[in-house]
């Protein structure tokens, strides 16, 4: 049985005063008096009178909440870029409405229809692995609302997003490798339509021709970059090239998998193989070896993202050029990778 939800029509309804009355009472309006505030407060009280803030939202145009979609929250990352999002809305006296679109186009489309139906005054969006129709996202700048992008984006040069410097930190990872000694790197690699790992993929294959070293098609690996995606992945590369002794994956979950292929195997890390991963996940210094991996800057990340959105609510979207932030990475060097300078030395001869 629902449960009736008092309104103002009710409160206004028991006290015999004009509905415009109690919500002027409500909001402390000075015309109001002091006397009458008092018995709207305390039948509202006594009714657990709660504010409709969508009804609130249409009659001001303005929400006072954010929306975010992001491809889920059950990893480090995407976990501490909320944190850094809620800390900067909550500074600003905004609340924030998450949707996790659990890297399905189909139910980010349905995220996106839902804060715009609860007039959420921007929008903060990172996209699905599957996003490849992008007429949603359309939707959300044909009606004047503030959108950025953060980590996985539209690439488009009239949107505005925050992102890592993901080719740097794909470049550095490599050539760390490859000062490690490793000849035979190989890449676990996501989908080559998100920007993220288009340009880690970028950042491995310009590291290994700068040094002298071919970009073999036979040492790669695309998946969708779980850790059982790195398992198969890691037996698929072992199958094609036994010699593989070095491994650059696109994300930590996928390099974890393929850690456990190789220790299977008998190969010792980092000796017989070095590994290092991206995103510097909790689990990272977790595992044995602890893993080499890429810092993201995700809290940096969040805020940077909200402010951007924060300015483009104050002064309306059409009035703040498109621009995009990009931060630097920050390569974490742990066990999987770290090789003494004599291991280093006869690895490279």
């Amino acid at each position: 049985m629902a449960i009736h939800r008092a309104s103002i029509s009710d409160l206004a309804a028991q006290l015999n005063l004009s509905v415009s009355t109690v919500s002027r009472a409500l909001s402390d309006n000075s015309r109001i008096s002091a006397e009458t505030k008092k018995r709207v407060w305390d039948l509202a009280r006594q009714l657990n009178y709660q504010p409709n803030q969508l009804a609130a939202a249409l009659r001001n145009g303005r929400s006072n909440t954010l929306g975010v979609v992001v491809p889920h929250i059950d990893g480090h990352f995407f976990a501490l870029v909320l944190k850094g999002i809620e800390t900067i809305a909550n500074q600003a006296g905004l609340n924030v409405m998450i949707c996790q679109s659990n890297e399905d186009v189909n139910q980010e489309k349905k995220n996106i229809k839902t804060l715009l139906n609860a007039q959420v005054d921007g929008i903060l969006v990172s996209l699905a692995l599957s996003t490849r129709d992008f007429r949603h996202l359309d939707e959300v700048r044909d009606q004047g609302i503030p959108l950025v992008f953060f980590d996985r984006i539209l690439e488009d040069p009239g949107v505005s997003a925050v992102v890592l410097n993901d080719y740097q930190g794909g470049y550095e990872a490599t050539v760390h490798l490859i000062e490690q000694g490793c000849r035979r790197v190989a890449h676990l690699g996501g989908p080559q339509h998100i920007n993220i790992c288009k340009n880690r993929y970028q950042g491995y294959a310009d590291a290994l021709r700068d040094h002298g070293l071919v970009a073999d098609p036979r040492l790669v690996h695309f998946s969708d970059l779980s850790m059982q995606d790195g398992c198969l992945g890691m037996e698929f590369l072992l199958g094609h090239d036994a010699r593989v002794d070095g491994v650059f994956s696109c994300n930590d979950l996928a390099l974890v998998g393929a850690m456990q292929v190789l220790k299977r195997s008998g190969r010792t890390i980092p000796h017989d193989v070095a590994l290092a991963g991206f995103s510097n996940e909790l689990f990272a210094s977790l595992t044995e070896p602890m893993l080499t991996s890429v810092d993201q800057r995700c809290e940096l990340m969040g805020q940077t993202a909200v402010q951007m959105l924060l300015e483009m609510v104050a002064k309306g979207a059409e009035h703040v050029p498109a621009r995009q932030v990009v931060l630097q990475p920050e390569l974490l060097i742990r066990g999987s990778s770290s090789r003494t300078p004599r291991e280093t030395l006869s690895m490279a001869v």
